[in-house]
């Protein structure tokens, strides 16, 4: 069984994107709200900085963030196991 392709219309920084997944359009949403809030402080913080580095500077902070929440998460897991 395929899932279906879901297309969604968001806005970024003032650039429309179009974006397929195959996750309802309502996280596709949440997804580029978060990018679009980070953009957004980014390029407020530092006016000069041009949108591309703006959007690796975006990409780096929120790579940092997921490998810190999984680092969490499997400390998380070791603890449950090690209480069994």
């Amino acid at each position: 069984m395929e899932s279906k392709t879901n297309k969604v219309t968001v806005t970024i920084c003032g650039e429309e994107y179009v974006i397929k997944g195959q996750t309802d359009t309502e996280h596709i949403e949440r997804v580029a709200a978060l990018v679009h809030q980070k953009m957004t402080q980014t390029t407020l913080g530092n006016p000069r900085l041009p949108r591309n580095r703006a959007a690796v500077l975006v990409a780096l902070n929120l790579a940092d963030e997921l490998l810190r929440l999984q680092a969490d998460y499997k400390q998380f897991l070791k603890i449950l196991k090690e209480e069994k």
